[in-house]
């Protein structure tokens, strides 16, 4: 089984390649936008893996949350290659990639929302398989409930937000700050559920974005002393 992920929810895109267990990666080179750098590592991923898209299983892509644009091109180059190949696609969420990417088996996954927010979802691993437990939600930082000492906090939040880091480290939290979603988790999670036929048709995919407001207004900018 062969299956292409794409991951561009951050500013560190990548895409890997998974082929029956073994995950090769690219990732997206800094300061160039994902638009740009994403189809060319594909194919350098294809042409080292030594097969082409006509090829692949399916195609998964990292529906989010995460950045507005970046969302967009994932799921946007999963959908043209999938309809021009007649291949299923395979939705994953961020939190969920971090969650596996962590290592632990209880994930608190914290994603820098921006606009002085977080994306925030609990994770419990329970036979091999990750389960959210409650909603993926999205808030300031200091709204963010603490889970018992037995879990682990993971993501770039933590670095961004600072006094969130202190809050969860002074209650018994492990925090892992540098993981981020990246293509290689969302294939493995992929692959996991194209075996029991939880793909979707291209025509069905779009981006989870948590909320709808991409940035804040003028006029909220003014009212926290911000720049026009």
């Amino acid at each position: 089984m062969q299956i292409l992920a794409l991951e561009t929810s951050t500013e560190s895109g990548s895409c890997a390649l998974w082929q029956d267990g073994a995950v090769i990666n690219r990732i997206c080179p800094a300061g160039r936008s994902h638009s740009e750098t994403l189809l060319p590592l594909v194919r350098e991923l294809l042409i080292e893996g030594g097969t082409r898209v006509g090829e692949l299983d399916a195609i998964a892509f990292d529906a989010g949350p995460g950045a507005f644009t970046g969302l967009r091109v994932a799921c946007g180059a999963a959908q043209g290659l999938a309809v021009a190949a007649g291949l299923p696609l395979v939705a994953v969420g961020s939190l969920e990639a971090m969650a596996l990417a962590s290592g632990a088996e209880r994930v608190l996954a914290l994603l820098d929302a921006r606009m002085g927010e977080v994306y925030s979802a609990r994770y419990e691993r329970r036979n091999d398989v990750f389960q959210l437990s409650g909603e993926i939600r999205v808030g300031p930082p200091a709204a963010i409930d603490l889970p018992g000492e037995a879990w682990l906090a993971c993501g770039n939040a933590l670095t961004a937000y600072p006094e969130l880091a202190e809050r969860l480290l002074s209650s018994g939290l492990t925090l892992l700050p540098e993981i981020l979603p990246e293509a290689t988790w969302v294939a493995r999670l992929a692959a996991a559920r194209f075996a029991a036929g939880q793909s979707i048709d291209p025509a069905l995919a779009a981006p989870v974005y948590i909320r709808d407001k991409v940035a804040k207004t003028i006029s909220e900018r003014l009212m926290e002393g911000g720049r026009a």
